[in-house]
């Protein structure tokens, strides 16, 4: 599968993002790169990518498996290293939501420990993940 986005500077520090369904996203760089942190970066979109990975396949496969789960939440932090300048490292916690058995949480937990965009980081991102009921 496939999907087509498109973008264009808008000024010097933005770009506008457009996706193929026509939703619209626009970016502005950091305050340590010449932006006013206005918006989300470039780097700060890959970064949250990971929890909206991971909250989403965990959704879908509670929802596939018919277990109890009632919504997730996410927090991130990202951190970025210098020389090449890049993203160095992710920790988010997610937060599960509903009367999941322990055996329930350890399923949802491994399904979204699964998601393309964590697989994709692989090693050159160092991931710190953890998993509480809400």
């Amino acid at each position: 599968m496939s999907v087509t986005m498109r973008g264009r500077s808008t000024g010097p520090t933005t770009v506008e993002l457009v996706h193929e369904s026509g939703a619209v996203i626009a970016t502005m760089a950091p305050k340590d790169n010449g932006g006013d942190g206005s918006r989300f970066s470039p780097t700060d979109l890959c970064a949250v990518s990971l929890g909206a990975c991971g909250t989403t396949i965990m959704s879908l496969f509670a929802r596939d498996k018919g277990l109890p789960l009632e919504g997730v939440e996410f927090e991130l932090t990202k951190e970025m290293a210098a020389g090449p300048r890049r993203i160095a490292k992710l920790e988010v916690v997610y937060r599960l939501k509903g009367p999941l058995s322990d055996k329930d949480f350890a399923m949802i937990v491994n399904a979204g420990k699964t998601c393309p965009v964590r697989v994709t980081l692989g090693d050159r991102v160092e991931i710190v993940e953890r998993y509480e009921r809400a």
